[in-house]
């Protein structure tokens, strides 16, 4: 069958590799047409556009590229009118992927989603659209199979796919030497995130903590995706910190703590156990109508699922050097063994095996045998 696939930011590219991979095991004849990046290009197909070409973040950011994602969004609406896809399968990503939804289900085509948008933090309501522009949704949160029961719409839980990324993942003995990192010092991980917008915001204020700490004993590593400008990037080789691309998994497998922008790498930061401060900036309006929009107590994926502060979030005002140094000094030292702690009982709530090659038989089952209907 013919499979169309949307990722729009990083972990959606790795995430929907490897469901292709499993869908793969499933229907060895299939063909993948997709918006995405490197990990799904491995698996082979088609691609159509780097996730970077698509992806804005903040409400501002967002309303000043209008007219480049509306041609964007355009350009993938015809690309799947014209292929004629058995199913379109949308992977997170919501502000483009719901639009896609809207319009294409009732163009006959079959629209399955892979990791639900964040309707449970902000806009509730959008539950009630998205169980009638999508056909099946395979959510990846332990509670939002529950969420998703109060608007009469039955999902599939499918468990979390960091927990298969991260066990498929092997450490590089080489890693260290590679980078000419010193295994004597303690690493402490900068992840800035992968997004021009992000790294743009929240990067210099990261470094500025550096010279607070003993050369001596730590050193500063810095997590760069080398799809973004290398210019966003040239304080970090101005102050001498090592900056490694594409290995984060490999650095977070050697950091002692880490500092980390808020998304899914600090589900990741906390998989691996390096205890972090999370970190998050954007612009005054973004940031304002946020604010004013979202219903839950946290932004970090660890203290949402965990439901308590596990991890100190430090928010656009309250995101300073100083607090930043005072923060993750306590990684270090008084705060860490509760961290510890929390990471393993929030784990525990969400431990799961298989998410992908679960999904994938899902989808391809459904596909192959019909959609169970949904009594609206």
């Amino acid at each position: 069958m013919k499979y169309y696939l949307i990722a729009g930011e990083k972990s959606g590219d790795l995430h929907a590799s490897n469901l292709m991979k499993e869908i793969l095991v499933n229907d060895p004849e299939a063909e993948f047409r997709f918006w995405g990046g490197e990990e799904m290009q491995k698996v082979g197909g088609t691609m159509i556009h780097h996730y970077s070409d698509i992806s804005f973040m903040g409400f501002l950011e967002v309303a000043k590229n209008l007219l480049t994602i509306r041609r964007y969004l355009n350009e993938c609406k015809k690309d799947i009118l014209c292929w004629k896809p058995d199913v379109v399968i949308l992977v997170d990503f919501s502000g483009f992927n719901l639009k896609i939804a809207k319009y294409v289900k009732p163009r006959g085509t079959k629209v399955f989603y892979y990791i639900s948008p964040k309707v449970w933090a902000w806009n509730q309501s959008r539950a009630k659209r998205i169980r009638t522009a999508v056909d099946r949704m395979f959510v990846i949160m332990h509670f939002e199979k529950a969420f998703y029961k109060k608007y009469d719409y039955d999902v599939d839980y499918v468990g979390n796919p960091l927990f298969d990324a991260i066990k498929q993942f092997t450490p590089s003995p080489t890693f260290l030497e590679e980078n000419q990192i010193d295994e004597n010092k303690k690493i402490i991980a900068i992840l800035p995130g992968s997004r021009y917008q992000e790294v743009k915001m929240i990067l210099e204020t990261m470094l500025t903590i550096i010279p607070k700490y003993n050369k001596e004993e730590f050193q500063f590593v810095v997590a760069g995706v080398d799809n973004l400008p290398s210019e966003l990037y040239s304080e970090v080789k101005d102050l001498g910190v090592k900056l490694v691309f594409n290995q984060t998994y490999d650095l977070l497998s050697k950091a002692t703590s880490a500092v980390v922008t808020s998304g899914t790498a600090t589900l990741e930061t906390a998989l691996f156990d390096v205890p972090q401060v999370v970190c998050y900036r954007t612009s005054p309006v973004s940031y304002n109508i946020a604010k004013a929009l979202i219903k839950v107590r946290f932004i970090s994926l660890v203290n949402l699922i965990a439901d308590k502060e596990v991890v100190k979030e430090l928010i656009q005002n309250d995101f300073t050097t100083e607090k930043l140094a005072e923060e993750l000094a306590l990684t270090l030292t008084s705060k860490r063994e509760k961290i510890l702690f929390d990471y393993k009982e929030m784990k525990d709530k969400i431990d799961t095996e298989g998410t992908s090659k679960k999904a994938a038989s899902l989808m391809y089952k459904y596909l192959t045998e019909g959609i169970p209907e949904q009594n609206f």
